[in-house]
């Protein structure tokens, strides 16, 4: 996880904020207002700004001003729980008690670490003779006074966002109180959250050791699990909670969760129906559900039925900008010309969310790409990559020097001197190169040999690597893969069967499968150290289209270096570059299969790729488009038709715009097929 920040100078901006802060303290409400609000143009989305505005604004007695400010507040920072406290206030100080508790409401909503809204809900609750409610407020506001004021401090923190502010915080407090529980799990939660979720685990697991029963601390565990993709382990501790409650819909969607990681599609969607089903008719939570059941039913073939969905899933929440990429991202579907028009409108209103905006404008960049408006489309593609690596900490440097080491520490003569590492299975068939490179067409094309079970993309390789990084791992000089020059020959035959353990879950039988994880170009010394005999095959396609197609591409997760047109560009040279150090110090390990020529001569590629395989020919795999089975990329339509060529040349019609990754491509525009 993180390490503590540096201290720096505070910026004169915080300088400022600090000072307004003293005065609210001194109660010099009017000159507090009056420095917010000289400082408020100069750092307009500032969500401490608007806070203090409106605190002072209230205090003051500006009470509509300060309602207004809060309004701002809510758009530029939906999930703030101060400002609905604030709101709650507000609406107090002018006697409405029913919006003041609906305020109040939302905070808690937000952030359950409020003991002051908690306090405002139990009183206002006994004014109103609910006697239930005020109970059940005065629990909430006992159980905060019985938990230390730093971790009710830091879990607030935690909830408003401030990850950095609340890992400082509760590490401080459990360096002095080690095995303190609730500090533990936020420690876990903050772990999760930054992503860390082996760290987050292990506190978990330690949490359940302390307290069993600990139901919340289960809940977050199945979660960190369902993230970690160990599903199997995940649908264990749900079945656990759900034992207990039975009727709880959080754990139940958890299980219809674990049901998609399995690969086990209509048992989820059989859970998630019900959930809906058992929910409140507008209940927050039914719109995403209804996604993930469309997402099946697209995983599944079922186009109708996907389609049905989606849309429901666009109407139980208005704006949803993720129902609508789906629609689009099924490659098949056209949009209304009233869909387009509501797309376009949500997508450009001010108090459209971030998250739902970047959706709208992929969706809308598909949907006039459909329409040969490709201007009008480059623009939405344009804006929604912008949008999306605004909020992503990608950085390609940490790729290259992945790269570099790799180049550095697995060379011929390293792989020479461990001949015999491993174990001598031929089970795995491993799929590799860059998302939209044609991997999916091979793997269905393999996938329809009767020999060969598809699955879905396997994390087990990029977990191995996450576990050799280990904590806080120096991304300027990591660990891998320079550890893998001091790991025993032992421990590479323990990963190699760990390794076919863990995926024995999404396999039915067949001699072999395959794993289709493009990025695991970067670690195929791991994957040759563990499996010499393996199939490894690069899923290469032409630069320009390539790159093109990851940049009209909204990715569900992960594949940060698709947002921008030197970010992919960067990532298409250097794969190509450890490719070809692979070829030098791996001679004839891997099998290259140029996406042009499968659909310029299916036939010849198809025998070639069996052959590598080690395959007998069969005639199903030319007619890859008639096996039925899930698939969950975003080529899951195309390669249920026969072999799809529209998408060679499409960059072509966006050839106006695209100068600047021709240029940053460079001689990569010739090497790619070298």
């Amino acid at each position: 996880m993180s390490t503590a920040p540096t201290a720096v100078p505070a910026s004169p901006v915080e300088r400022e904020v600090q000072r307004i802060r003293s005065l609210l303290r001194e109660r010099r409400f009017p000159e507090a207002v009056a420095a917010a609000k000289a400082l408020r143009p100069t750092v307009p989305e500032n969500r401490d700004v608007l806070y203090l505005l409106a605190l002072g604004q209230r205090q003051a007695r500006q009470t509509d001003e300060a309602l207004a400010t809060l309004a701002e507040l809510e758009r530029q920072h939906p999930r703030y729980s101060l400002a609905f406290q604030e709101r709650g206030h507000c609406h107090v100080a002018l006697k409405d008690a029913p919006r003041a508790i609906a305020a109040y409401l939302r905070a808690v909503e937000i952030n359950a670490a409020l003991p002051e809204s908690w306090g405002m809900l139990e009183s206002l609750y006994r004014m109103q003779g609910d006697d239930r409610n005020a109970a059940i407020a005065a629990q909430h506001v006992a159980r905060l006074r019985s938990q230390p004021p730093e971790v009710v401090r830091a879990t607030a923190q935690f909830a408003d966002g401030d990850l950095t502010g609340a890992e400082k915080r509760i590490r401080a407090f459990l360096l002095a109180h080690p095995t303190h529980i609730e500090a533990m799990r936020l420690l876990a939660r903050i772990g999760a959250a930054l992503e860390v979720y082996d760290d987050a685990e292990l506190l978990l697991s330690r949490v359940l050791e302390l307290a069993p029963d600990y139901a919340a601390a289960r809940h977050d565990y199945a979660c960190v699990l369902l993230d970690r993709h160990k599903y199997v382990a995940a649908r264990t501790q749900i079945e656990r909670l759900l034992a207990a409650e039975p009727s709880n819909l959080t754990y139940q969607t958890l299980l219809g969760n674990a049901f998609i990681g399995l690969g086990q599609h209509d048992e989820a969607i059989r859970v998630h129906e019900r959930v809906v089903a058992q929910s409140a008719p507008h209940a927050p939570q039914n719109a995403e559900l209804l996604l993930s059941i469309a997402h099946c039913h697209k995983t599944l073939g079922r186009s109708e039925a996907s389609i049905e969905a989606y849309r429901a899933a666009a109407a139980a929440r208005p704006g949803f900008g993720d129902a609508y990429w789906s629609l689009a991202n099924l490659k098949t579907y056209r949009f209304q010309d009233a869909e387009l028009a509501e797309m376009a409108r949500t997508e450009a209103a001010p108090g459209t969310p971030l998250i739902d905006r970047y959706h709208l404008c992929f969706a809308l960049g598909k949907a006039y790409e459909d329409r040969a408006d490709y201007a009008t489309s480059w623009r939405y593609y344009e804006q929604g990559n912008r949008l999306k690596r605004a909020e992503s900490r990608y950085r390609a440097e940490v790729i290259e020097t992945n790269t570099r080491n790799q180049i550095r520490y697995c060379t011929r003569e390293f792989f020479e001197a461990r001949r015999g590492y491993g174990i001598d299975s031929k089970e795995p068939i491993f799929i590799v190169g860059l998302p939209r490179s044609g991997s999916t067409l091979l793997e269905q094309i393999l996938a329809s040999h009767s020999d060969v079970e598809g699955t879905q993309e396997l994390a087990e390789i990029p977990r191995f690597v996450l576990d050799m990084q280990d904590r806080d791992p120096d991304l300027d000089n990591p660990r891998y893969p320079r550890v893998l020059a001091e790991l025993p020959k032992e421990e590479f035959v323990r990963l190699a069967e760990r390794y076919l353990d863990e995926t024995r879950v999404f396999r039915t039988g067949k001699p072999r499968f395959i794993d289709k994880m493009p990025n695991n170009f970067r670690h195929i010394g791991l994957i040759h150290l563990m499996f010499p005999n393996a199939t490894i095959i690069d899923a290469r396609r032409e630069p320009m289209a390539c790159c093109f197609g990851n940049l009209k591409q909204l990715f569900a997760r992960g594949q940060e270096f698709a947002y921008s047109i030197e970010d992919i560009a960067r990532y298409y040279r250097t794969y190509l570059e450890l490719m070809r150090h692979w070829d030098a110090a791996l001679p004839g390990r891997v099998l290259r299969v140029q996406h042009e020529d499968v659909v310029h001569d299916l036939d010849g590629n198809v025998r070639r790729l069996l052959a590598h395989a080690g395959l007998a020919f069969e005639p199903a795999c030319l007619e890859f488009y008639r096996t039925e089975r899930s698939v969950r990329t975003a080529s899951s339509e195309q390669v249920r038709q026969p072999i799809y060529r529209e998408g060679l040349d499409q960059w072509r019609h966006y050839e106006p715009w695209l100068a600047p990754l021709q240029e940053a491509l460079g001689d990569a525009l010739e090497r790619y097929r070298e």
